[in-house]
C-alpha cells in the first residue's frame, strides 16, 4: 500500500552504543544510586499512598484549687470558677494567674486619675461630657483636685477609678502552675471516613486518674507547670504578666492494613511576644466585676486579671495506598534516570576521558544542520589525520579562519577503483614516476603569506586562500603519490572509463581530466566529506593540476561553493 504522509510514519531516537568497561560501571552505577534514592524517597515520604487533611474538635476541662492573700480582703480560695475566666475562643482554655483588685466602686462623682498631660487648672480645661478613650467616665466640667499637688476633671463613673498599677510580684496565683487540664480531641478524615480520638480505647477510668505525660507521651492530662516548661518558659515568670501557649496535638496517620498507625503526638511552644522591654502591651490581661447590693447601693469589685491562654491546635494527615498515586510517582521519577545521560554525556565531551573517543561519539550522536544563509566548508591539511569544518569569510583567508568543529576522516576507496583497470600500477610511494611525467615547477613568485609550503600562488579571493598544510613543510602536490592518485593520466582515463564505460575517449580538451583530478584528490584527502559541507582544495594542489591539465583559454571558474550543490557533484569535480 502507498504510504500515507505523516500518519504512516514512525519516528525514533538515534542511539550510540561505546563498548566501555569504565562507562558502562559509571553507567549501572548512577542507575543504581538513583534508584535508591527513588525507593528511599517513597518509603520515607510514603509517595504511595492518597493523603487526606484532619478535621477535628477539641474540648478542655480544667482541674484545680488554690488559695491566696489579697490585700484588703484575705484568705481567698479560687476554683475553677474563679480562674478559667470566660472562654475567649474555640479551641482554647484561660487561667487566672495575678489579679489587681479595685473594691467598692459606686456609680457617682470622683476625680479622673492624672495621665500625662491630662491635668486641669480651671473648669474652662474640661468640656462637660467630654471623654476620650482613656477616660473613666463623662467629664461633668469641673476641674477638682486629686492630690495635695494635682488637680484633674471630675466624671461620672464607678468611682472610685482604677489606678495603673503594675501587677504584684511574685504572681498571686502561681499555684496554677499544679492545675491540670484534660483534653479531649476527636478527629475524622472524611475520605477515609476514619473517625479517632486521644482518648484511646485502652485508656479506662483508672488510666485516667493515675497516667502521667512524664512515662507516658499518650497520657490526655497535662498539669500547667509542665505545659510552660517543654514550650521553654518559666512559668512564675510568665504568671506575672500572662502569656499565651500553643497546645500542639499532630496526627501523622498510616491506615494501611499491615502497618496501621493512627497516634497523637503533643508538642508546645509560645505564641506571643515574650520581652516586656520591647513589647508595648505585653502579657495577656482582661477586667471582670462582681457585684453586691450594701445598703441598697449597688456596689462592684473590680478584677484586672492577669493569665495565661492556652491555644490547642490540631493538624496532620492520613495516608492510605494507592494504586494511581504509586503508577504517577513511578512515571514522575523516571525522568531522574535522564541524569545518567546528561552526566556520562558531560564525561565523554570533557578531558575526563579519552579525546578521541568523545570526538567520535560526537559526530556519531550529532549531526549538524546549517543555515541556509551560511555555506561551510571542510579543509584537511596533510600534516593533520582530523577535516575541519569552517565557516566562509568575505574578509579573512581560508587558511587563518577557526574551525567550527574537527571530525575524524572517514575513508573512501573509490579513488582507488579504476585501480584495476591498469596492470602493473603500484600504490608505493617509493615508485618512479611514469615517462609522461612533468616536472613540478616552481613558482614564479613569491609565495603569500599564508602559504606553508612555498607553493601557492596569490588570490584575490579570501576563500581560495588555502594551503595543504598547517605548519611549514613538503608540499603534498611534490610528493610521488600525488602524481600517481591525482595527475596520472591513464590513470584519470581509466577512472572516467570506470564511471562511465560507455563514454567515450576523453578529447584534446582537457576539463574532464582536470576535474577528475580534483574528484581524485578529494576522495583520497576527504574520504567521505561531513554532510552538508564543501571540499576546499588547497592552492598548491589545484595550480599542480592546472599546469598539468590547463584551460586552453587559460580561463578558470575558480571555487564557487553553493549552498545546494550535492555530495556527489563534489566528488565528480564540479565544484
Amino acid at each position: 500500500m502507498p504510504c500515507c504522509g505523516v500518519l504512516c510514519q514512525y519516528e525514533t531516537n538515534k542511539l550510540v552504543r561505546i563498548q566501555s568497561v569504565k562507562l558502562g560501571s559509571l553507567k549501572w552505577s548512577l542507575n543504581v544510586a538513583i534508584l535508591l534514592f527513588i525507593c528511599i524517597m517513597l518509603l520515607w515520604n510514603r509517595s504511595y499512598q492518597e493523603f487526606d487533611q484532619v478535621v477535628s474538635s477539641v474540648t478542655t476541662k480544667v482541674k484545680g484549687v488554690a488559695q491566696t492573700q489579697l490585700p484588703g480582703v484575705g484568705d481567698v480560695v479560687w476554683d475553677v470558677v474563679d480562674y478559667s475566666g470566660p472562654s475567649q475562643e474555640k479551641n482554647s482554655f484561660f487561667v487566672v494567674t495575678n489579679v489587681l483588685m479595685t473594691k467598692n466602686q459606686k456609680q457617682g462623682k470622683c476625680p479622673e486619675v492624672p495621665l500625662k498631660g491630662r491635668l486641669c487648672r480651671t473648669d474652662k480645661d474640661c468640656e462637660k461630657g467630654g471623654w476620650d478613650h482613656q477616660s473613666h467616665g463623662i467629664k461633668t466640667g469641673s476641674c477638682v483636685k486629686f492630690d495635695v499637688l494635682r488637680k484633674t476633671c471630675e466624671v461620672s463613673a464607678w468611682c472610685p477609678v482604677e489606678t495603673k498599677r503594675s501587677p504584684p510580684r511574685p504572681a498571686l496565683l502561681a499555684a496554677a502552675e499544679n492545675f491540670t487540664v484534660l483534653i479531649k480531641n476527636n478527629i475524622r478524615f472524611p475520605a477515609f471516613n476514619y473517625i479517632r480520638r486521644n482518648i484511646l480505647p485502652n485508656m479506662n477510668d483508672a488510666y485516667l486518674r493515675s497516667c502521667q505525660r512524664g512515662g507516658d507521651p499518650l497520657c490526655p492530662i497535662f498539669r500547667l507547670g509542665d505545659v510552660v516548661r517543654e514550650a521553654g518558659e518559666k512559668f512564675s515568670e510568665m504568671a506575672v504578666e500572662g502569656g499565651v501557649i500553643g497546645i500542639l496535638i499532630k496526627w501523622d496517620c498510616n491506615l494501611d492494613r499491615l502497618m496501621q498507625r493512627c497516634l497523637p503526638r503533643y508538642s508546645f511552644r509560645r505564641l506571643d511576644e515574650k520581652e516586656s522591654n520591647r513589647t508595648l502591651y505585653p502579657g495577656l490581661n482582661f477586667r471582670y466585676a462582681k457585684y453586691n447590693t450594701v445598703n441598697g447601693v449597688e456596689e462592684r469589685t473590680l478584677y484586672k486579671a492577669f493569665g495565661i491562654r492556652f491555644d490547642v491546635m490540631v493538624f496532620g494527615q492520613a495516608g492510605k495506598f494507592s494504586f494511581i498515586v504509586l503508577i504517577i510517582y513511578i512515571g514522575s521519577t523516571l525522568s531522574y534516570y535522564a541524569l545518567t545521560t546528561l552526566i556520562i554525556d558531560w564525561v565523554i565531551g570533557t578531558r575526563c576521558y579519552s579525546a578521541d573517543v568523545g570526538q567520535n561519539f560526537s559526530g556519531k550522536k550529532v549531526e549538524s544542520v546549517q543555515d541556509k544563509q551560511k555555506c561551510v566548508l571542510c579543509v584537511s591539511y596533510v600534516d593533520e589525520n582530523n577535516i575541519r569544518l569552517v565557516k566562509i569569510s568575505q574578509k579573512n583567508s581560508l587558511q587563518d579562519i577557526t574551525p567550527i568543529s574537527v571530525q575524524s576522516h572517514k575513508e573512501d576507496t573509490r579513488h582507488l577503483g579504476a585501480c584495476v583497470l591498469l596492470p602493473g600500477v603500484s600504490m608505493d610511494q617509493d615508485h618512479q614516476p611514469p615517462l609522461d611525467h612533468k616536472s613540478d615547477p616552481a613558482p614564479k613568485s613569491s609565495p603569500p603569506a599564508w602559504c606553508k609550503c612555498a607553493r601557492c600562488t596569490p588570490s584575490s579571493l579570501p576563500q581560495e586562500e588555502l594551503c595543504c598544510r598547517r605548519s611549514e613543510g613538503a608540499c603534498i602536490a611534490s610528493s610521488p603519490l600525488f602524481q600517481q592518485l591525482v595527475l596520472r593520466r591513464s590513470l584519470l582515463e581509466a577512472v572516467l572509463l570506470y564511471r562511465d564505460p560507455l563514454s567515450a575517449p576523453a578529447g584534446p580538451g582537457h576539463t574532464a581530466l582536470r576535474h577528475c583530478a580534483y574528484s581524485q584528490y578529494i576522495s583520497w584527502r576527504f574520504g567521505v566529506p561531513p554532510s552538508n559541507s564543501h571540499p576546499a582544495i588547497p592552492s598548491c594542489c589545484i595550480g599542480r593540476v592546472r599546469g598539468e591539465y590547463p584551460s586552453p583559454d587559460g580561463k578558470y571558474s575558480g571555487f564557487r561553493p553553493t549552498r545546494m550543490v550535492s555530495m556527489q557533484a563534489c566528488a565528480n569535480g564540479e565544484l
